[in-house]
């Protein structure tokens, strides 16, 4: 018999996707999973007729590929990852690799990697984005580990990957954990994303008026534009079209409004607390899920904490453009956060990220596809040093231009008390960073006064401590 070409062991609706993509690009493939059943029912349902061969043990997966083998792990992240490995690991021989394909913490991945390259076989972390239909028609694939062993599986990830104007969307990250700790940026940004478009929703349907058919048109309108072309604004639009059956209202009004989280979020915002990275955007979007998930107390507090009355009396489609480019600058501001995350980490880990890259492997197959990463990729190219997309000439002038229409949306808003926690930290970002003094002297002077902390000076070198209570009369005019 004759060998497969790939591995695969998850067949959940992620991997079974993967599984089928792969084959379809001329790949043969051999597949395992947990529970027989599961097998069957893909061998059956999906694999008819292909170049599949069905295993019911690992032991019988690894006999059936070709070497060096090249097998794709899709099982739940942390435990379970390490459990397949070390299952695996006795059977594998030098050169062979497995693939973690789901959302892995970095460090763990980082681990993984030493650990088997010790042993003399290869490991990579991948981080793949763009949902089932992504992971079947193809996705953004971030993979991070040896250059080696990406080399190894070049041939196949090219072909599998999504594929936009100037290439697929692939491309080696970098060494160890890169592939995942792009993956969990990636994911930090989709976040800030789907907060702002979820803040834009809230200000056109509960201060302008609109219906659901108005959001659809709307939505539909923004996504044909250059700026707010998007996966997520494009999906966003068809959201408004979906009548309930049983209630035949919109859908999306009979939703719970609490948001659920699977963590890379709050990965995100962890590391760039660890590395010293300002995201207030990123922040601002995982603590909206956090506060969304205090239903019961919402409903209480709405009737015991009134707010202004929402009543807006000013020119309403003059505001829906206001929205729009308010919208436009937090994503900006979004995105910047995350790619300065990404360059600090770059550096931390020596991980040796091409930026302008990263934006171009995301322009197709993943969740955070848009129009305007063919400007983020541009501005670093442009650029390989660029400190902030904010510093970009595009950007910046874009951010200047629709400053007011972005300030006037956060007065609205703050007048009728409609909370818009990522528009406001995206505005806060960017006047924090385009001001050349903070009040952050006022809190060096408050931690030396009560911990000798010490402070600089802007007129000499060195650091100093004062003793504050020996108080000095400045000199009278």
């Amino acid at each position: 018999m004759s060998k497969q070409n790939f591995g695969l062991i998850g067949l959940a609706v992620m991997g079974e996707n993967l599984a089928l993509n792969v084959e379809r690009n001329g790949f043969s493939v051999a597949v395992y999973n947990r529970t027989p059943a599961r097998t069957e029912a893909f061998m059956t349902e999906r694999a008819q007729d292909r170049q599949f061969v069905a295993t019911y043990s690992a032991q019988e997966l690894i006999d059936a590929l070709e070497r060096p083998r090249r097998i794709l792990v899709m099982v739940k992240a942390g435990q379970p990852v390490d459990d397949m490995i070390a299952q695996l690991k006795p059977m594998l021989e030098p050169g062979d690799i497995l693939i973690d394909g789901g959302n892995s913490l970095y460090e763990d991945t980082e681990r993984r990697v030493k650990d088997m390259e010790a042993a003399g076989l290869r490991f990579v972390g991948m981080g793949v984005s763009g949902g089932e239909e992504g992971a079947l028609n193809g996705p953004s694939l971030m993979p991070g580990g040896t250059k080696e062993a990406y080399d190894a599986l070049e041939p196949i990830l090219v072909k599998i990957a999504a594929q936009v104007d100037d290439g697929p969307c692939v491309t080696y990250v970098g060494p160890g954990g890169a592939g995942h700790y792009v993956k969990m940026v990636h994911n930090g940004i989709e976040y800030g994303d789907m907060q702002l478009i979820a803040e834009a929703y809230d200000l056109l349907k509960n201060v302008v008026g609109l219906n659901h058919t108005e959001l659809h048109e709307v939505f539909a309108e923004w996504n044909a534009t250059p700026e707010l072309n998007s996966f997520l604004i494009e999906i966003t639009a068809e959201i408004f079209n979906y009548i309930d059956p049983a209630t035949h209202l919109p859908l999306v009004d009979v939703i719970l409004d609490e948001a659920g989280q699977k963590g890379t979020g709050r990965w995100t915002v962890m590391s760039a607390l660890e590395l010293g990275v300002s995201i207030p955007t990123i922040i601002a979007a995982v603590n909206a899920r956090i506060a969304s998930s205090y239903k019961k107390e919402r409903v209480e507090a709405a009737q015991l904490l009134p707010g202004p009355g929402v009543d807006y009396s000013g020119d309403r489609k003059a505001l829906i453009g206001k929205i729009r480019d308010a919208l436009y600058c937090s994503k900006i501001c979004s995105y910047a956060q995350g790619m300065a995350l990404l360059a600090k980490a770059s550096q931390e880990f020596n991980f040796g990220l091409d930026l302008g890259e990263m934006a171009r492997i995301w322009k197709g197959g993943c969740i955070i596809r848009a129009g305007f990463l063919n400007k983020i990729k541009h501005a670093f190219d442009q650029d390989k040093n660029l400190a902030n997309l904010l510093l970009a000439p595009e950007f910046r002038q874009t951010i200047l231009d629709k400053q007011a229409a972005w300030r006037e949306v956060l007065m609205v808003s703050a007048q009728l008390g409609i909370s818009v926690p990522a528009f406001s930290a995206s505005l806060d970002y960017f006047d924090t960073y385009r001001r050349d003094r903070l009040p952050q002297n006022l809190t060096q002077a408050q931690r030396d006064f009560f911990g000798a902390h010490t402070y600089a000076r802007t007129d000499q070198p060195g650091a100093f401590h004062t003793e504050w209570t020996e108080i000095v009369e400045a000199p009278r005019p």
